[in-house]
This record gives C-alpha cells, structure tokens and sequence, in this order.
C-alpha cells in the first residue's frame, strides 16, 4: 500500500515537472516571437520615417558653341566677335509680376563710346541703367564720362588691345602690343587708366591676339589690381586667358554673354535681347555688350519696358565678382 502512493506521488511530481518545463518553453517561444516581431515593426517605422526616395535629378542639355557671325556695321569702331556659348532654354520663365529685387540681373554695356558725342546723350537719356566704356584718346572721352558720372553709370575704360589681324585691323589710339616690352605696355597701359576720367572697370576693345599672352595679362591684371579696377572680358577669342588672369590676381571679374548688334538690322538685334533675358533667366545675370549705333538705341527704347519686367538692369558693377 505504502509503495503504491510512493509511485502514485512519484508519477504526480514527473508530471507536474513536464508540464513546467513545456510552459517554460512556449514562453520563451512567445517572448522569442514577441521580440522579432518588435525589430520588424521598428525597423520598418525607421525606414519610413528616415529614408526618402530619390528624387529624379533634371538633365541639361550640353553647352554648343554657335559659328561666329562676321561684322556688317562699318560706321562705327570695329570689333571682334567671338561667340557667346548657347545656354539650354528655360521651362520655367521669370513672370512679369516677380518683384524687381527678384528679378535675375542684366549688365548693358555700351562699347566704343567717344566718338559721337550726340548719340551719347540720347542713351543716357533712355529709362535705365547702363554702363558707359569710353575709348581712350577720343574726342569727347571726358565730357562722356561726365555726362555717365550725372546719370549714375558705371564709366569703364574701352581699353584697346591687338587683335590677331594687326596691323591690318587697328584697334586705335592707345593700343596694347605684345611686341611691346614690360616698360613700354606698362607706359601704354596707365596712359590708357588716365585718359578716361573716373572709372570703374576696363573691358578690352579687339585684343584677340593679346589676351591670348599670359605673360602680357599677367602684366596687365597686376596694374589693374593696384588701381582696384574690375574686369569684363569681350570675348573676342576663344583662346582668352581672362578668366584665369582674373583668378590668379583675385579680381572682380566677368564676360559678356551677347553681343547685340553685330548684324545691324531690327530683328537681330530683338532677337539677341531676347537671348540675353533668357541666359539671365538661367544663370541669374548675363552681360550684354551693344554699340553706340543708332539702330541699337531705338530697338533698346522699345524693348525696355518688356525688358524691366523680366529682368533688373544693374550696373557692370554689380555682376562682377571674385573668380572662385
């Protein structure tokens, strides 16, 4: 009898230890699940919250530069041309209604002035701000640059440099030759500075062939640092060693974007006014360069009000910046 419970009990606490260790096991079983299943919604809530998809990124059509167009206006100083590079159009044009101080920034500057006193006063008398670049040792070089210093306009000097076709093609008085030596184009040069009074900037008339020569840059940009001048490249070649001059010697500098009247006829010049909003609409600036030809002011006269609402006209000085 005795033993009968002794085996009953025996049987009793083997049971009662089964069914602890199977609990024991189906709770580290749940707890096992309870936690993969609190790393897969976490790591989930992390990827939602911390990773975004990418946005597609838009491509821009490849910079191509345009054949240069040969020079038809013989009335006034003749200039080189090379051609600005295209820029891809913009989907998104500046609407009229954008508030001027948001409005991308366009620099006109008047090349070859010094010549025509008459044809001076009527762009000055136009309703906007332009820059005056005055020839030096022309006729009426002063009493331009006064009449520019009255209106508030940037006054620069039109500095005349060699183009690769001189002596065939003469850019004028004061001219900078790369057969001259250091003394005698440092001579030329602050002549040049002096003749014109009160300017800001120096932009080169021609200078095809002397803006290709590093050292004669090098020579030129030096003088200008010292006088705290910017400098606006023409872009008259595509050899220009401008730019990197312009870096070397930390000097505010830019380059033109349009030449707008190289073809003198009404169409051409609207169209190149046109092509310099939209580079402007692009980059957020562009620089325009015209003549002082009577063709050029009545299309600028016509266009300014269309112009204004698209663009803010600012004085060269105003792009101009560091070269990074």
């Amino acid at each position: 009898m005795a033993k009968r419970k002794a085996t009953r009990k025996k049987k009793i606490r083997r049971k009662s230890s089964n069914n602890n260790l199977f609990q024991s096991s189906l709770a580290k079983v749940l707890a096992g699940v309870s936690i993969l299943v609190l790393l897969v919604v976490t790591a989930g809530l992390l990827m939602h919250f911390l990773v975004s998809p990418d946005k597609p990124s838009k491509s821009v059509s490849p910079v191509k530069s345009v054949p240069p167009t040969p020079q038809t206006s013989a009335k006034s100083p003749a200039f080189e041309i090379y051609p600005s590079k295209k820029i891809p159009s913009v989907k998104k044009p500046v609407k009229s209604t954008t508030p001027a101080k948001h409005r991308p920034l366009v620099a006109i500057i008047i090349d070859d002035l010094g010549y025509d006193k008459k044809i001076a006063i009527k762009f000055s008398k136009l309703n906007a701000v332009l820059t005056f670049s005055i020839l030096p040792h022309s006729p009426f070089q002063k009493t331009i640059a006064h009449l520019s210093r009255e209106k508030g306009f940037d006054i620069m000097l039109h500095l005349p440099m060699e183009p690769v076709e001189y002596p065939d093609v003469n850019p004028g008085p004061g001219t900078l030759l790369t057969s001259m030596t250091p003394d005698q184009l440092t001579r030329q040069l602050e002549n040049d500075l002096d003749a014109v009074p009160f300017i800001k900037g120096v932009n080169n008339h021609m200078g095809s062939k002397m803006t290709a020569a590093s050292s004669q840059m090098y020579q030129i940009f030096t003088i200008l640092k010292k006088r705290g001048l910017y400098f606006v490249d023409s872009r008259t070649t595509v050899e220009t060693l401008c730019k990197p001059s312009a870096r070397l010697f930390q000097i505010p500098f830019a380059q033109r974007d349009v030449f707008l009247d190289h073809v003198a006829t009404v169409e051409f010049i609207r169209k190149q006014l046109n092509e310099l909003v939209r580079i402007a609409q692009h980059n957020g600036y562009a620089v325009g360069i015209g003549h002082p030809h009577s063709l050029t002011y009545q299309v600028l006269r016509e266009m300014l009000p269309e112009l204004q609402k698209k663009v803010r006209l600012v004085p060269a000085s105003e792009i101009v910046d560091l070269v990074g």
